[in-house]
């Protein structure tokens, strides 16, 4: 029981961290007119920022008691 509510309170952790970093400010950082690798910086950011909450949900859940 006690391991779920760690897992529990580690997915709350990763819900937020994401609503920060899918915030305003944060974003308006990444939007400039640059590229990287001929993607655009604000893209890039958001879809490197979705794929690592991605894979910390993934070692959340898939982590053994």
């Amino acid at each position: 029981m006690a391991h779920r509510a760690v897992q529990a309170q580690r997915l709350i952790a990763l819900f937020v961290l994401g609503c920060l970093l899918f915030s305003f400010p944060l974003l308006s950082l990444f939007n400039t007119g640059g590229t990287v690798f001929g993607i655009p910086v604000l893209y890039a950011y958001l879809f490197g920022v979705w794929v690592g909450l991605i894979v910390l949900m993934i070692l959340v859940v898939e982590r053994s008691p």
